[in-house]
């Protein structure tokens, strides 16, 4: 018994510490993903040496690795609980011209459920709707929304990776990129408020590290990276929203944070897992909403199931550049640019092929 015991702790150490190893291939990186459901295991695998093996120096030090791992864990999910405290402010005294609300949803192309999409859409009626794999199908669908939302961005395609924008709000200074990799758009634009204020938007979507797509997270990186530091370059209102394939407690969001100074709505309010709506026990937050200080939170909630694996998240922020400077992020250190410019290099990207739309 003592020797299963030992084998399982051992994995369970490799598999929490593999993803400090900066190699990019996905078998390494996917590590980042279960980090709630690698504390769980470590708990339960800790309280089951503890009631079933005798105390000797051998199975204390089984029982100290899983505390380890369940405290290390802990660490990087702790953020996404209520027990941590709020990064972005709870707005208060809302002006509804200065509302914006946007629905970020991976519908999964096959999936042939539009219908519970608009009529989530209708009900919420939100400003913006984001939609990712979205294709010719899907936007013939999405298009009966063109009455109430008529500034659209469209990019059907058939491999996963479309992407559809429908705005009740005036898009300007739009654009349709290729930043990383020729089949995998993004879309950037400047979102007029009722108030006539100008914001700075880009919806994202860099494909994942896995055994069917890319082998390694350098494109998908290279994407986060480039963008970090494009926002970063101008003090101006900004939002970054989409499925960015990672999870909100990796490394790479993390940097992503720390170069971008963008904040997350998320932390000290939940996890909002998003992601597999079909497999309650492989839950994690693959669809992200970051902005700048410019901004309160005025409510943030995962909608219900469309019939993809993906849950639509549905936030709704106050512009209140009133209070600018009264919220901060995380800042980068010399290692994590260093990285940066690793990932850059690697990919030949810079954060000047990122469109950067202005406001006027």
């Amino acid at each position: 018994m003592i020797a299963s015991f030992a084998t399982l702790s051992a994995t369970l150490l490799v598999l929490t510490l593999l993803p400090l190893w900066k190699q990019s291939h996905w078998a390494v990186r996917v590590m980042d993903f279960p980090r709630l459901q690698l504390a769980i295991l470590a708990l339960l695998l800790g309280l089951a040496e503890l009631y079933w093996l005798p105390i000797t120096p051998f199975s204390t030090v089984l029982i100290a690795s899983c505390l380890f791992c369940l405290l290390w864990q802990a660490r990087w999910i702790a953020p996404y609980t209520r027990i941590w405290t709020f990064e972005v402010r709870t707005a208060c005294d809302i002006q509804e011209d200065r509302c914006l609300s946007i629905i970020t949803s991976n519908v999964l192309t096959p999936n042939r459920q539009a219908d519970r999409l608009v009529h989530l859409v209708k009900q919420r009626k939100p400003d913006i709707l984001v939609t990712l794999e979205s294709d010719q199908w899907w936007q013939d669908q999405l298009d009966v929304l063109e009455p109430e939302m008529p500034y659209t961005l469209k990019c059907p395609l058939d491999n996963l990776y479309g992407m559809h924008v429908y705005s009740r709000l005036p898009l300007e200074d739009t654009e349709i990129s290729f930043l990383v990799e020729d089949n995998i758009p993004s879309m950037h634009a400047l979102v007029r408020l009722r108030s006539g204020d100008g914001i700075r938007v880009h919806f994202l979507h860099p494909a994942p590290p896995s055994p069917t797509e890319n082998e390694e997270s350098a494109e998908r990186d290279a994407e986060l990276v480039m963008v970090a530091r494009s926002v970063a370059e101008r003090r101006q209102p900004v939002i970054v929203t989409g499925d960015l394939n990672d999870v909100a407690w990796s490394r790479t969001t993390r940097l992503f944070r720390k170069l971008s100074h963008l904040l997350d709505p998320r932390i000290g309010r939940g996890m909002f897992n998003t992601f597999h709506a079909k497999w309650p026990i492989l839950r994690w937050p693959l669809d992200h909403i970051f902005h700048s200080e410019h901004f309160s939170i005025v409510h943030i909630e995962r909608l219900p199931t469309i019939g993809s694996d993906h849950f639509p998240l549905y936030t709704r922020l106050l512009y209140t550049p009133q209070h600018n400077g009264d919220q901060e992020g995380i800042d980068p250190d010399k290692e994590d640019n260093d990285f940066a410019d690793d990932i850059e290099d690697e990919q030949s990207v810079s954060q000047e092929h990122v469109p950067t739309p202005r406001r006027s």
